[in-house]
């Protein structure tokens, strides 16, 4: 068989000394051009150390790989020559414009003369980066980055193709063009892993490979896997204000293994043969049916790794109770505008937040959404209009504010060069929780997310859930009843994302209020109330069945929020050239 566009691998297996299991354990796969396979698992699975292993960037303990019929290690020079491979953290530089980024991954590659202008012809058509050529890396959207991280990768033209979770912090209607870039390389015959949090990127791949510590749990089609769901994955139909409460009581019962709010619904996948009485007499449901739903390749991921939290959220349990007032307004943004020179990142946005309530911005990158959330939450001043808080204009009372507010940063506003325990201690003293409450108040979070076997442990060296617990810890230290959310759960694995909602549903049933901005359009579904942010403007407002109302047709009465997304930024660009 033609070994050009294959990979091969056989009792592969690598140890670090910080992990009590193989990071990769006994792994044998057989991979082929022509295809997209998807390389899928949560947090700590071994996907990226697999990747680092095939770009011959780690030698393996024991086993043997075969890229194109060579080893990578040993003959690492003709491997990489045709092969690449996009990092999560994809070296761009970006004080460098778009072409200097594509010359120096050229002159790396010894692309050079007329075969360089022909590609980087290919390339910026097929990015759709030729009008950006001059401007700087650093100031694209962050669909536009991982586009320039393809195309760098893709100069020499490789046969085979990895990429390390490309989907990460990008809009879906920037992923929806990756992956269309993709398949098209795909279809001319390249070899593409692609590794993903998001699960319905799975289900765009030809064969997935699932991995969880280390050992593959499933190789095959994800249609194949998701078929073994059918006649488990339900739906009922729960009044707005219980959705929250509904899903905890769900997520307790012995007849369940998962559970997501989906619109009005609660999405449940129940165990084989279980009693659907039974569950709707726990949840004091009695008169409610369950509704048959399409099985997805998430139900069958989350049931194939044991099932979702089956438990409370030990974070709900320690935060006080905030008396609820649901007509209360507590966030309010009021012909709120930023200008950058003649640009308006934000151009006249209003909307209301009530107490208890979760409110979503959602937009494409570049789209205004984080300028408005930065606003919002005082780290930046508006140029006109304003930002309220309690009633308060953080231009002037910015200081009171702050002590009702917990900010979480996408990036995680951590300092990775500190340990665990500085990091709390740190945040704590600049939330300015009083030094006699610090002690008990550190204690309390190390015993709710059982920080204690990594206190010592070096921020930077977390795994990336283990981080996100942290940054959510810090940013609670000082008890906020005002929770501000910038991409949570970017990167995450769907179960880390479970425990993190399980949390936040918890606070917000105890009167916490929630705005949070997100990619991941599943996560929409949690916010009581959505803002779609484009062009510096709110397109459309309302409850995720509300959007999606807006987009149903006889043909499609079912859209999903992702296909909402994209359908809505689709109508207001055509109502725009029609005027």
């Amino acid at each position: 068989m033609d070994d050009d566009n294959r990979i091969r691998l056989v009792g592969v297996e690598k140890s670090f000394n910080d992990l009590d299991y193989p990071a990769v354990e006994s792994l044998t796969i057989d991979l082929h051009g022509g295809a997209v396979t998807g390389l899928v698992g949560p947090d700590g699975a071994g996907k990226t150390t697999l990747m680092r292993m095939l770009a011959g960037l780690l030698k393996p303990d024991t086993g043997y790989i075969s890229i194109m019929g060579l080893d990578p290690i040993k003959a690492s020079i003709a491997v990489r020559a045709n092969l690449g491979y996009m990092p999560q953290k994809f070296g761009l530089y970006e004080d460098l414009t778009v072409q200097e980024n594509l010359d120096l991954y050229a002159d790396l590659r010894s692309v050079v003369g007329e075969e360089r202008e022909k590609i980087y012809q290919q390339l910026l058509a097929f990015t759709h980066l030729a009008p950006f050529t001059q401007r700087l890396a650093g100031k694209l959207s962050g669909g536009m980055k991982q586009k320039l991280g393809l195309a760098c990768t893709l100069l020499g033209k490789p046969k085979v193709l990895l990429l390390d979770e490309p989907g990460v912090g990008v809009d879906p209607i920037a992923r929806k063009e990756l992956w269309q870039m993709v398949h098209t390389l795909a279809d001319e015959g390249m070899l593409i892993l692609w590794s993903t949090s998001y699960l319905d990127e799975a289900q765009q791949c030809k064969n997935v490979l699932l991995l969880n510590k280390g050992k593959l749990l499933y190789s095959g089609k994800p249609e194949t896997l998701t078929q073994k769901m059918v006649g488990r994955s339900y739906l009922i139909d729960v009044p707005a204000t219980q959705k929250r409460t509904v899903l905890q009581n769900a997520l307790m019962l012995p007849e369940t293994t998962d559970g997501v709010i989906q619109g009005r619904y609660i999405r449940l996948i129940l165990k084989p043969d279980a009693s659907h009485e039974k569950l709707l007499n726990a949840l004091n449901m009695q008169g409610n049916t369950l509704i048959a739903a399409q099985p997805r390749f998430e139900d069958a991921f989350i049931d194939l790794l044991g099932g979702g939290p089956a438990h409370r959220s030990e974070l709900a349990a320690i935060v006080p109770n905030i008396p609820a007032n649901p007509q209360e307004t507590v966030i309010e943004a009021r012909h709120l505008t930023k200008r950058f020179g003649d640009f308006a990142a934000t151009d006249n946005v209003n909307f209301q937040v009530k107490r208890g309530e979760i409110f979503g911005l959602l937009g494409p990158n570049g789209a205004g959404k984080s300028t408005t959330f930065k606003m919002m939450c005082a780290l930046i001043k508006p140029t006109e209009g304003q930002a309220l808080v309690l009633g308060m204009d953080l231009n002037s009372s910015s200081n009171k504010v702050r002590q009702h507010l917990g900010y979480m940063a996408q990036k995680f506003s951590l300092y990775g060069n500190l340990k665990v325990g500085q990091n709390l201690k740190f945040f704590s003293g600049v939330y300015g929780v009083p030094r006699k409450r610090q002690f008990s108040k550190i204690q309390e979070m190390i015993d709710t997310f059982s920080f204690k076997p990594i206190m010592n442990q070096i921020t930077d060296s977390l795994p990336l859930g283990y981080k996100q617990r942290l940054a959510l810890a810090c940013a609670l230290m000082h008890e906020p009843d005002i929770l501000f959310l910038d991409e949570p759960t970017s990167g995450v694995d769907p179960l880390t994302r479970r425990e993190f909602w399980l949390h936040i549903n918890g606070m917000v049933d105890k009167g916490v209020t929630v705005m949070v901005t997100t990619h991941f359009m599943e996560e929409a579904e949690y916010c009581d109330r959505i803002g779609l942010v484009y062009h510096g403007k709110i397109i459309a407002a309302g409850t995720p069945d509300e959007l999606k109302e807006q987009v149903a047709t006889c043909e499609h009465p079912s859209p999903s929020m992702e296909d909402v997304f994209i359908e809505l930024i689709m109508n207001y660009d055509r109502q725009q050239e029609a005027q």
